[in-house]
């Protein structure tokens, strides 16, 4: 089942971003809709790749790329999210994550990106109060039952 991030998280997210987004890469990892790396790109991302296991996410993703001509922005990559970080050489601008919730990813997520940096920054939707391990300086913004966390890869 998606479970798309809310408008108003989304709009709070982005805002929260702060930093133009002119010419950046986005990741968006576990995309479902691609609400969050189609906003990038709305929002002057040069690209977005969005990485969904779900077949039927898949399909909806696809559709609103296509619903919004936005194909030469777009590569979609069908695979579990942790095999491609696990393939994956390239380190991306900012890497947007919405975990499904009730599942361990969020954790897995947050020491995959400190063990091996996939973007310089890590916006991470998971629910309010799911308490994350994680190095260094980190911030979270609560809307809600949502937390957005942001964390900067270390050097």
């Amino acid at each position: 089942m998606i479970r798309p991030t809310t408008d108003r998280v989304r709009e709070a997210w982005m805002s929260a971003i702060g930093v133009s987004m002119d010419g950046i890469t986005v990741l968006d990892l576990f995309s479902g809709s691609g609400a969050l790396g189609l906003e990038a790109l709305s929002r002057g991302a040069s690209r977005a790749i969005f990485v969904e296991h779900a077949k039927s996410a898949l399909h909806v993703l696809r559709t609103n790329i296509g619903a919004l001509c936005a194909q030469d922005k777009c590569t979609v990559i069908g695979d579990d999210v942790f095999r491609y970080l696990d393939r994956n050489s390239t380190v991306f601008d900012i890497a947007l994550a919405d975990p499904p919730y009730g599942t361990t990813a969020s954790f897995s997520l947050v020491s995959e990106f400190f063990d091996k940096p996939f973007a310089r920054e890590l916006w991470l939707e998971h629910p309010w109060g799911e308490a994350l391990d994680y190095p260094g300086t980190t911030r979270t913004r609560r809307y809600g039952d949502t937390a957005l966390t942001t964390l900067t890869a270390l050097s």
